[in-house]
């Protein structure tokens, strides 16, 4: 794995500590309010439990209460609900008949076909790439991934979790097929409420945003097997931690 001059050097400091994420969550959740006038809206509670979902203060399988998400944003039932419908299109909140609303658990089977799937596209993308690339992709990446690495050093997740998707959008896009670039952000989609959990992980941030750097390395030196391989591998640190953290809820 190539570390770049770019790269901070944290030496054996965790960038994260503790149950930061719920804080710092709440706490954008309450300046976005207070910005807004104060008023809790069907968007405030869609962008604040999607948060809570994809970064794991909600699990796999927890159940989403009207009466207590009523209570947590201030908010009518309608507006409850109807943020509930929004969050069940986004793949990542079920509902069923006299049984209310819970967070999606994906199965052990529906992960791996997902990850493998990613795996492919992404595979096939790395083969389409010009390489190496050019100058003006490194120099966005390099902006981009220097984004990242204040995010990551100021323990912001939404902002981590912005410049990690604009970097792969864009590493992606390079690949030069719409279909294929399309194809590759629909299944990167339905997979956020199991991709963020290295987010909260200090040691697997750290792999991802190392790995970040690498992958802009290889595209400079223009090593497609090594490109292939990081990318595949990145795949692989969210599915391991989402299996492992469903398997202890089941067990």
């Amino acid at each position: 794995m190539a570390m770049t001059s770019e790269s901070p050097c944290w030496g054996g400091a965790s960038p994260f500590s503790g149950d930061y994420t719920v804080g710092r969550l709440d706490l954008a959740d309450r300046e976005h309010a207070e910005a807004s006038g104060g008023e809790t809206t069907v968007a405030d509670i869609v962008r604040s439990l999607e948060f809570d979902i994809l970064f794991g203060a909600l699990r796999p399988r927890e159940r989403l209460v009207e009466d207590a998400l009523m209570a947590r944003f201030s908010a009518k039932r309608h507006a409850v609900r109807q943020a509930l419908v929004k969050l069940e299109h986004m793949g990542i909140v079920v509902r069923a008949p006299n049984r209310g609303a819970s967070v999606r658990d994906f199965t052990s089977e529906e992960v791996e076909d997902l990850a493998e799937l990613r795996e492919t596209l992404h595979s096939r993308a790395v083969q389409r790439m010009p390489l190496p690339a050019t100058p003006e992709l490194i120099s966005a990446l390099t902006a981009i991934q220097r984004r990242h690495d204040k995010a990551v050093a100021a323990r912001d997740p939404r902002r981590i979790d912005e410049a990690n998707e604009v970097f792969h959008r864009t590493i992606f896009e390079a690949c030069g097929n719409k279909f294929l670039i399309d194809a590759i952000g629909h299944y990167a989609y339905l997979s956020r409420a199991m991709r963020l959990y290295p987010l909260v992980d200090p040691k697997l941030l750290e792999t991802l945003r190392l790995e970040h750097w690498a992958m802009i390395d290889a595209l400079k030196r223009g090593d497609r097997r090594e490109l292939a391989r990081l990318v595949k591998g990145h795949i692989q640190h969210s599915k391991k931690l989402y299996l492992r953290v469903r398997g202890a809820i089941l067990d």
